[in-house]
C-alpha cells in the first residue's frame, strides 16, 4: 500500500483544490462562453470536489484504519502461532514425560513382579522341602513302627511258646502225678 500512497500523493501535475477551482479567472473573448453558467457549473465542480476531497479522506482514513487493524490481527497471528507452538512443545514434553513416567511404573512393577515371583518360589520351595521332610519323617515313623511292632509280635510269639510250653510242663507233671 505504500506505493499507492505515493502514487496518490505525489502525482506528476500539481494538485488542484476546490479553492483553486473557486478562485478560477477566465479571460474574456469576444464569442466567450456564458458567464454565469460556466461560474455555476464551477460551483458545481467545486462541491463536487469537495466532497470527492471528503470522501478520498475517510477512505484513507478508513484504509489507516483497517491497516491498523490488519497489523493487529498479524499480531494475534504471530502470537496464535507462537502460542501453539509452545502448546505443542509442552504437549510433548508431556506426553514424553508421561511416557518415562509409565516407562518406570512398568520397570518398578516388573521388579517388584520378580520379587514376589522370588518369594513366592522360596515359599514354594520351603513347603516343598516341609512336604518331603514330613515324609520322610513319616517312613521313618513307618519303618520304626513296622519293627516295633515286629519286635513285640517276635516278643508276643516268644511268650506265646513259653506259655505254651510252661503250661505243657505243668499238664504233663500233673499227668505224672
Amino acid at each position: 500500500m505504500g506505493d499507492e500512497e505515493t502514487r496518490i500523493t505525489s502525482p506528476r501535475i500539481p494538485r488542484l483544490t476546490p479553492l483553486d477551482i473557486h478562485n478560477k479567472e477566465f479571460t474574456r473573448s469576444f464569442r466567450g462562453y456564458n458567464e454565469d453558467e460556466v461560474d455555476e457549473f464551477l460551483d458545481l465542480i467545486v462541491a463536487e470536489f469537495e466532497w470527492i476531497l471528503r470522501e478520498n479522506e475517510e477512505l484513507h482514513a478508513n484504509i489507516a484504519g483497517l491497516e491498523s487493524r490488519i497489523n493487529h490481527y498479524k499480531g494475534l497471528e504471530e502470537t496464535l502461532k507462537n502460542a501453539i507452538v509452545l502448546a505443542q512443545k509442552a504437549a510433548d514434553q508431556i506426553k514424553e514425560a508421561a511416557r518415562r513416567e509409565a516407562d518406570a511404573i512398568l520397570e518398578e512393577a516388573r521388579r517388584q513382579a520378580d520379587i514376589i515371583k522370588g518369594q513366592a518360589e522360596e515359599v514354594r520351595r520351603r513347603a516343598y522341602e516341609d512336604v518331603e521332610t514330613q515324609r520322610q519323617k513319616a517312613m521313618r515313623f513307618k519303618a520304626e513302627m513296622r519293627t516295633l511292632l515286629q519286635s513285640t509280635l517276635e516278643m508276643l510269639d516268644n511268650n506265646i511258646d513259653n506259655i505254651t510250653r510252661v503250661l505243657d510242663g505243668e499238664n504233663s507233671l500233673k499227668d505224672r502225678g
